[in-house]
């Protein structure tokens, strides 16, 4: 099938479908990124028109699962561009902490949980894993699973430990994980604070209240209208004088919220609530 044989009428349908039988709403996602995916699942499953995946969306509710991991697949890695979580370590988490004694951390969007691990190792080293509560979230029901057992390939874990050291850990890498049947599996005790929810972020309501929370690379297949209502959302999800962090090609500057967050580091994409 041609790489480019889908129709914006036939993204429309999908989306139309999606939202009304399944509540999942991709109307404001970036239309290239969705398109692409669609493309992707369309060669992965032999669909040979969209009708065909329309159908099975429509009749196979299991199926939907596996849409859905494909449709928000992300690519992660532990300690993923080290300076920023040396940022986090150094000034962010202490700065938080020089007016309470604990702190509570959302992820928006953990993927497989990478992130999450990293943070708890973070948190570890500096002796405060204990004083916080973490809540991690992703709308992908599957990489959620994934994410609590804390399963990865070895081969990734070469990389990870690439950037533990650039982050300047601590502690010997290693130590976090054993390996088993060629996979790596992380130290359980690292996430015994950590709640795993099933949210999405676009329909979503707000449930609590943070004092930093990470968005990182998730918006970036969202639409600026999209972006905007989500920012909204974690704005109203912070406590006054949090945190927010969102992904090195993401931006606040344009956003109607951006006028209540002052830039904390610009490179980082670390911001500080300062207005409710």
């Amino acid at each position: 099938m041609n790489r480019q044989d889908i129709e914006i009428s036939d993204l429309r349908r999908i989306t139309e479908l999606v939202k009304e039988q399944y509540k999942y709403d991709f109307t404001n996602y970036a239309m290239s990124s969705f398109r692409r995916r669609i493309l992707r699942i369309m060669e992965l499953y032999k669909f040979g028109s969209a009708d065909l995946l329309i159908k099975r969306l429509k009749d196979d509710k299991s199926f939907f699962d596996e849409f859905i991991a494909e449709i928000t697949v992300n690519v992660t890695e532990m300690f993923r561009d080290p300076p920023f979580w040396r940022e986090l370590r150094d000034n962010v988490i202490p700065n938080i902490l020089l007016n309470h004694n604990t702190i509570s951390i959302w992820h928006a969007g953990c993927s497989s949980g990478e992130e999450v691990f990293s943070m708890a190792i973070l948190l570890k080293e500096m002796g405060i894993l204990e004083k916080a509560k973490i809540i991690a979230t992703d709308i992908d029901k599957v990489i959620l699973e994934k994410a609590k057992k804390g399963h990865y390939s070895m081969k990734n874990m070469e990389l990870n430990e690439k950037n533990y050291i650039r982050f300047e850990g601590k502690s010997n890498f290693k130590d976090y994980f054993k390996e088993e049947n060629g996979k790596a599996v992380m130290d359980k005790s690292l996430i015994q604070n950590v709640s795993f929810r099933e949210h999405d972020l676009v329909q979503g309501v707000v449930f609590n209240k943070f004092d930093l929370i990470l968005c990182r690379n998730v918006m970036i297949y969202f639409n600026q209208n999209l972006q905007n209502e989500v920012l909204k959302k974690h704005h109203e999800s912070l406590f006054k004088y949090g945190y927010l962090v969102i992904g090195s090609k993401e931006s606040l500057i344009w956003c109607e919220i951006a006028n209540k967050f002052i830039v904390v580091n610009n490179e980082e994409k670390i911001y500080k609530k300062i207005k409710d």
